[in-house]
């Protein structure tokens, strides 16, 4: 019985994501056709403003662009649905094969800044609720307003202008130094920068959220209760007020997942970091449709998997969100 249930919560969510993936691509593949550029240049580069028009037209209709859009997203998605997603125009190689180069990178990046990012916040948050209202709360209210107030982009080329450009101390490009992919320090030195920037771009965010929180809960009777017995500020705050804060804190990282993608694309292209982010800035840019396609499909498949599943973490730790006996067995 509670097997059957949990496939019948699962199903709606599972239609819920299919459908939005479907919808994307649809969306993608039209307004990417719109924008203005030329494909071509991607592809043939330069050599594209020699062709003849008879050169030209035979050019396109070997890229299949001659033909109506309806048909060409028909074609996509028929070849889509046998795992065959086109070759970048740009690159020149299969679009899975080259995201397959670089998704590590991101991963490496986005995944370990995500994790400091929270860990970090999490931390500054219950300092701040512990310090409530003393200088040390208020110093660092002030500055991280003032830090979340600047943008990734203008953030990382100070960065870079002061660390790599006046003291010469960390490379300002690249995941690694050329023949050193296998070397772990060299790879740490080139991360210490774009993580840098992932985390402070998003840490006081996150954080004030967590000591507002807190703040919430120290007002809470029970509190009271535990000062009036002699326990000490900070005990309550680490060992009660964070373990009821945390269930909600969970179901804040799954929803901040897009936000922090989002900062590592844009981090990923400043510091020319071989990454997903590098990549699909190239993808617009260049028109390499292909490519395209595959990272906005894959990003906004991360987006909505994420967000539905911040809905069910909010249906768990909330039962007035809960669907009851009765409306599941009706569905």
């Amino acid at each position: 019985m509670k097997v059957r249930r949990f496939f019948l919560r699962l199903l709606p969510r599972l239609g819920i994501f299919v459908l939005s993936v479907l919808l994307l691509s649809v969306l993608t593949f039209y307004i990417s056709r719109l924008a203005p550029g030329d494909p071509l240049v991607s592809y043939y580069g330069d050599r594209v403003e020699k062709m003849s028009p008879a050169e030209r037209e035979w050019a396109e209709d070997k890229l299949g662009l001659n033909d109506p859009l309806p048909t060409q997203y028909a074609r996509w998605f028929s070849r889509a649905l046998h795992g065959d997603f086109g070759i970048s125009y740009k690159y020149k190689m299969d679009v899975l094969e080259l995201i397959g180069d670089r998704i590590g990178n991101t991963l490496l990046l986005g995944g370990l800044g995500f994790v400091l990012l929270f860990v970090l916040a999490l931390l500054l948050g219950a300092l701040c609720a512990w310090k409530e209202d003393r200088p040390l709360d208020r110093i660092l209210c002030k500055l991280g307003t003032v830090t979340s107030c600047i943008p990734e982009f203008w953030l990382s080329l100070m960065l870079i202008l002061l660390f790599s450009v006046t003291l010469r101390w960390l490379p300002s490009s690249g995941a690694y130094s050329v023949g050193h992919a296998d070397d772990v320090g060299d790879r740490i030195v080139h991360l210490i920068l774009p993580m840098s920037v992932v985390v402070l771009s998003h840490l006081w965010y996150y954080a004030y959220l967590v000591r507002n929180r807190l703040v919430e809960e120290l007002r809470a009777d029970y509190v009271l209760l535990a000062r009036s017995e002699g326990i000490g500020r900070a005990h309550i705050v680490l060992r009660q007020c964070l373990r009821n804060v945390l269930p909600s804190y969970l179901s804040l990282m799954a929803i901040s997942v897009p936000h922090v993608m989002g900062g590592t694309y844009i981090v990923e292209a400043v510091f020319s970091y071989p990454g997903l982010g590098t990549l699909s800035y190239e993808s617009a840019r260049y028109k390499d449709y292909n490519l395209l396609m595959v990272l906005c499909l894959l990003s906004g498949a991360v987006v909505i998997a994420c967000s539905l599943l911040a809905q069910a973490m909010n249906a768990r730790l909330d039962p007035r969100l809960r669907p009851t006996e009765r409306e599941v067995t009706s569905k």
